[in-house]
Order: structure tokens, then C-alpha cells, then sequence
């Protein structure tokens, strides 16, 4: 992919997170920040404006380029593990704890009771 099309897939996903997670109102990147600003994490502020900044600088300068697109990137990745709710993670790991007790429980059930039900 081409260095325009990575900015702006990333920075589409930060918006659509902003939109979906934090109810932010806006067209651009700056906007939806400044709409949710109150609700973000402090730090994660920063590394979202500098997203817009850079975002906004490739779609409408003619010729930028950005310095370190991994270093975008990976800002872009902290972001979103930032702006992802933890409890859709928490609950998926509590699901499957669930699972696996149930699971364990059973087994050991039927190696109880089994030699009792076949003899």
C-alpha cells in the first residue's frame, strides 16, 4: 500500500472508534477530538492530534511525505488500544474461563462416577 492509503485507513479507524465509543460529532479528526475531548484518556490526546495533523497534511499538501511511517503506525496502534473498550476483553476472557471450569468440572465428574455407572 501506498503511503497515502495507510495514513488514511488508520486514521479512518481512530475516527470511527472517536464516533462509535465516545459519541464524538464532527467531520475531521480535530473536530471529533475536540467533541470528546472531556471523555479521552489524557494521554492518548497528543498521539490523536498528531494522527490529524499528519493525516490532514498528506490528503491536502501537495507532495508530503511522512518522515518515519512506522513510527505513524505504530502511534496509530497504541491509539487504538487505547480507545477499545477493555470490557469487551475482559468479558471474552471471562467467557472462556467460564468454559474451561465447566469443562474441567465435568471431566472430573465423569472420572468419579464413570467406574461406578460401567461395573
Amino acid at each position: 500500500m501506498d503511503e497515502v492509503a495507510v495514513v488514511i485507513k488508520h486514521s479512518r479507524r481512530l475516527e470511527s472508534l472517536l464516533r462509535q465509543h465516545y459519541h464524538a460529532d464532527g467531520k475531521g479528526l480535530h473536530q471529533l477530538i475536540d467533541s470528546c475531548q472531556k471523555r479521552l484518556p489524557n494521554d492518548v490526546i497528543g498521539k490523536l492530534r498528531f494522527v490529524a495533523t499528519i493525516r490532514n497534511k498528506v490528503v491536502h499538501e501537495e507532495g508530503f511525505e511522512v518522515d518515519d511511517l512506522r513510527q505513524f503506525v505504530s502511534v496509530c496502534k497504541a491509539c487504538e488500544a487505547e480507545l477499545v473498550p477493555r470490557s469487551h476483553r475482559l468479558i471474552w476472557r471471562l467467557a472462556a474461563g467460564l468454559i474451561f471450569l465447566f469443562t474441567a468440572g465435568a471431566l472430573w465428574f465423569y472420572a468419579q462416577v464413570w467406574p461406578q455407572w460401567s461395573g
